[in-house]
């Protein structure tokens, strides 16, 4: 199964509202950006990464696709996706200008395409053709009713609406306020709208420091946090430790983790409890499953960051056997010929062969920019 063609694309999808907010980012769009690779026999994968719709750095991203990788695929078996992936990963001259960053995105990209054909070629959805479901039932937590953006009261009635009518009982509520009692005040008006049942996960998205994380969970300790999401800067591998010791609250990281060295370091220190990798901030599905099984190996439960937001995440997800759960944003699903669904709480299971990635073509063409 020859590649004959490698076929970079920038999409860039609206999300809620026309515009959300955490502590550290405010967006208007999701970048859908990847590449499709089409084969001699006219099979087409579609692979991507996630980013903040920024135009002139999504085309750093499909220039390092069409220009480094490009070349060395055209012509390549597509069904050698481990040998593939360690030459592009491991090329000498790419792999001096970057081990993460731009060229793990792009390599993202190309990875999750290779696998979607490989799914295709065999008439598989892709959690299938890595072995079969583990899980019966893959939770949904609902992030899209928890954004810094919302005033407490539309937040406290997206919050109820996602309980009470579309069945969660996980959400994810953003916190980084300078002040962190306002996040106290804001989560403890949450706890009151949805009682003591439903599991609620924060996100703070790197902002505060560790002083200020130690006053927040003093401050929290019987709201009865499910996790404490990114609470520092990302690479602080100690601090993180430290928060870990002092906090009954769990610590979760992982979506700005790129390789499978970085968890391994915030693992062996004991700085995380939840493991967030993401298929996009990784190089693809080859190193989202090394770091999937690192975790089970010191059995810490694998929860998905959806760069995607979840189409290929609900694969691995219902596969691996360390995960149960999925964050779910729901920004781009009915841009995918089979989107990410969820049904009073639980993902539906893929059906259709592939792994969730093709891009309906009226998306491609009403969001789609220019490479250049």
């Amino acid at each position: 199964m020859r590649i004959a063609a490698v076929e970079p694309f920038i999409v860039h999808l609206p999300v809620t509202g026309n515009a959300i907010a955490d502590s550290t980012h405010q967006v208007t769009h999701w970048g859908v950006v990847g590449t499709r690779i089409v084969t001699q026999d006219g099979l087409v994968g579609y692979g991507f990464t996630g980013t903040h719709a920024h135009l002139a750095s999504d085309r750093l991203i499909t220039a390092c696709i069409a220009d480094a990788y490009a070349p060395l695929l055209i012509g390549e078996d597509a069904t050698e996706r481990s040998r593939l992936w360690t030459k592009l990963a491991r090329h000498p001259a790419l792999q001096w200008v970057g081990r993460a960053g731009i060229t793990h995105l792009a390599l993202a990209a190309v990875d999750v395409a290779l696998w979607d054909l490989a799914a295709k070629t065999a008439g598989l959805p892709l959690w299938a053709l890595l072995g079969g479901r583990r899980t019966e039932r893959l939770e949904a937590y609902n992030t899209d009713i928890g954004w810094l953006s919302y005033d407490l009261d539309t937040m406290l009635g997206l919050v109820r609406g996602a309980v009470e009518k579309d069945g969660f009982t996980r959400i994810k509520v953003k916190v980084g306020h300078e002040n962190p009692l306002a996040d106290i005040r804001r989560l403890e008006a949450v706890r009151a709208a949805v009682g003591p049942e439903v599991r609620i996960a924060i996100d703070a998205n790197g902002r505060w420091d560790l002083p200020t994380c130690l006053r927040f969970v003093h401050a929290a300790r019987d709201l009865d946090i499910f996790w404490f999401e990114e609470p520092m800067w990302y690479d602080d591998v100690a601090s993180h430790a430290a928060l870990a010791r002092a906090s009954s609250i769990p610590v979760a990281l992982g979506e700005q983790l790129y390789t499978l060295d970085a968890f391994r370091t915030f693992i062996d220190a004991g700085a995380l409890s939840y493991v967030q990798p993401d298929v996009t901030r990784l190089a693809g599905i080859t190193e989202y499953i090394q770091v999937a099984d690192l975790a089970l190996a010191h059995r810490l439960p694998v929860v998905p960051h959806a760069g995607e937001m979840s189409q290929v995440h609900v694969h691995l997800s219902y596969w691996h056997p360390a995960s149960t759960i999925l964050e779910y944003i729901p920004w781009i699903k009915d841009h995918f010929e089979e989107p990410a669904a969820v049904e009073a709480g639980i993902f539906r299971l893929p059906q259709q062969p592939g792994a969730s990635t093709t891009l309906k073509a009226a998306s491609m063409e009403a969001f789609g920019k220019a490479l250049r």
